[in-house]
């Protein structure tokens, strides 16, 4: 059977997503490959279709063990054979499943990279028929990378002792070209097996929020969008249980995720989420790396993280589905201290911790850059692109003014300080602050002290931070950056460039997803609820809502109509088509009577 009918036949769609194909065609001629999309691309099809296709198991290796019984779940409801490996299963239940892959009898096997640690796991999977294994979210095994896990560096070392030597396929949503080649190398990739389909979001839109309260944007923007399931990311605990009480306190159903909470909270949390139960998560990173919930309209980063790898991950998290949503960070200077307190504290080695550094001086640049948004995280990741005409920057429609004379103020104020301070004290001098700092180093005595006197500290910090993102100055690396001024920034100075800047911007809601009939959408909802409560699997495992939408439009009442709705393959077919047509029918039946 050819891949394109295992597409069809157990998925339910017609055509691959940019990149699928090639992958999987890699991986079926036996290649290892590694393959860089964005979340929702569609990775997980790069291998459970060669998966059907080749005789023996294929075994994931994923450090997600919170996500591994969703995986298995979605499988199975797929009807392929799937079981996963890892903590959470008993002694006896891991043996049941390593009985059942040595019989023959699974075709997707899902283990953490520790369980290869142990030498009876080791034994065991030689007595398996091992086609391909699959190494997800590979960015973990690079020193490089956001997520770097040391479990994952074993890897290498693991493949090498497995009799059968099966292909590799490495996948992951977040890997700049230094994290591809460092994956690459550790695995055995050949270069030219990298397929990268491109880190652009066509259903995405990036939104940067400064400026302004963010309790007040995040309580107007949830209640201008009600109902809708979404993600708030915090830093630290402290501001997860801050977050959630004040959203609880204004009537905002809500639960929280942090690893202050004991293993039964999060899990019944997580599921309260995973299940629609109650629409927004406030969270800390430990939520949700590879959360599969494909409705997720929005995600909120209600602090600043720590590098553009981490944001784009969990900005990702949202429109799984391929529908209109939204990523928006609400940016305060106040927040990156505590990044930089998180590097301090790191027992991270000197070299790595001025590489995070580094990362978080990019993160402030994308917070401050006043070009497209989507452009500058694409750039980030070695990829040209055009501006997205989505984010908030592509359609501000704000009056731009001109800002050269106050450029220049700042530029030479730098210049005067022999380039050797950071923007801390560059505001001071230019506000004309009487800081011991000042005064000690008679700064005071400069002729660029107090020629921003009119502005705040604040302004004047965020101007710097604007200066910098467009590259007028220059940041050194390490935990306290340096300012110098660039190429361009001298042009300024001497009068051969303008520079200009939007003045302060005003919040808009997000768009609202189409829908051809809500009262039929909302009907098939409920029936999806209803069956995934009854068989214990989130809802999204059952349709997602880009189906359900797709449904409520064509109206089946066939078989055959009911399997060109896109995202239902022939087990589903059998196993809902029936009742969700009878759903479809009564909807009509009712909605006719009453126009009758």
């Amino acid at each position: 059977m050819e891949a394109t009918a295992v597409l069809q036949q157990t998925f339910g769609y017609r055509k691959f997503r940019p990149g699928q194909e090639e992958v999987i065609n890699h991986v079926l001629t036996g290649d290892n490959t590694l393959a860089i999309m964005p979340t929702g691309g569609g990775k997980s099809l790069c291998y459970q279709i060669p998966a059907l296709m080749l005789p023996g198991l294929t075994l994931v290796v994923s450090p997600l063990i919170s996500l591994m019984k969703d995986q298995v779940d979605a499988a199975n409801e797929l009807g392929i054979s799937a079981a996963f490996i890892n903590s959470s299963l008993s002694f006896p239940g891991m043996l049941d499943v390593l009985r059942e892959a040595q019989a023959g009898r699974l075709k997707l096997l899902y283990v953490a990279p520790e369980r290869f640690d142990a030498p009876d796991f080791m034994d065991a999977l030689q007595k398996i028929k091992i086609s391909l294994i699959a190494v997800d979210e590979a960015h973990c095994i690079s020193q490089w990378g956001h997520d770097f896990r040391p479990s994952y560096l074993s890897l290498s070392e693991v493949l090498a002792n497995l009799a059968q030597h099966p292909p590799v396929v490495a996948l992951t949503a977040t890997a700049t070209p230094q994290v591809a080649r460092d994956i690459c190398q550790r695995l055995a990739i050949p270069e030219a097996n990298e397929i990268k389909t491109g880190f652009g979001r066509q259903n995405l839109a990036f939104s940067v929020i400064k400026d302004q309260s963010g309790d007040d944007y995040l309580l107007r923007y949830l209640k201008a969008n009600p109902e809708q399931s979404g993600i708030i990311y915090c830093s630290t605990r402290k501001e997860v249980e801050r977050v959630g009480a004040l959203l609880t306190r204004r009537k905002l159903a809500n639960t929280i995720y942090h690893g202050g909470l004991n293993e039964t909270q999060r899990r019944q949390h997580q599921e309260d989420f995973v299940y629609d139960r109650v629409p927004i998560m406030v969270a800390t990173n430990a939520f949700g790396m590879g959360i599969d919930k494909s409705n997720v309209r929005f995600v909120i980063h209600d602090q600043v993280p720590g590098s553009l790898e981490a944001y784009y991950q969990e900005a990702g998290r949202a429109g799984r589905d391929g529908l209109p949503s939204e990523a928006i960070l609400l940016y305060s200077p106040q927040d990156v201290l505590i990044q930089h307190f998180f590097i301090d504290q790191s027992e991270l080695s000197d070299q790595l911790k001025q590489v995070e550094y580094r990362k978080l001086q990019e993160m402030t640049a994308y917070a401050n850059t006043q070009s497209c948004l989507q452009q500058f995280i694409q750039r980030y990741f070695g990829e040209t692109a055009e501006p997205c005409g989505r984010c908030s920057n592509c359609l501000d429609d704000r009056e731009t003014v001109e800002i050269t004379v106050d450029v220049q103020k700042v530029l030479s104020c730098v210049k005067r300080m022999d380039e050797r301070y950071g923007k801390g004290l560059i505001a001071q001098v230019l506000t004309g602050a009487r800081s011991q700092r000042v005064l000690e180093s008679h700064f005071n005595e400069l002729s660029t002290y107090g020629l921003l006197s009119s502005r705040s500290q604040k302004e004047v910090s965020q101007l710097i931070d604007y200066l910098t993102a467009s590259g007028f100055l220059l940041p050194s690396a390490g935990q306290y950056p340096t300012l110098t001024v660039t190429a361009t920034g001298v042009e300024v100075l001497k009068g051969q460039r303008k520079v200009y800047r939007k003045v302060d911007r005003v919040v808009k809601v997000n768009q609202q997803i189409m829908v051809a009939d809500e009262g039929l959408f909302a009907k098939l909802r409920a029936l999806r609820r209803e069956l995934a409560e009854s068989e214990h699997v989130p809802p999204f495992v059952i349709f997602s809502d880009k189906t359900l939408i797709a449904m409520s439009e064509m109206k089946p009442n066939t078989d055959a109509e009911f399997l060109t709705v896109k995202g239902v393959g022939e087990n589903k077919m059998a196993k809902y088509g029936e009742k969700f047509m009878q759903a479809i029918a009564d909807y009509e039946a009712e909605t006719n009577s009453v126009e009758a």
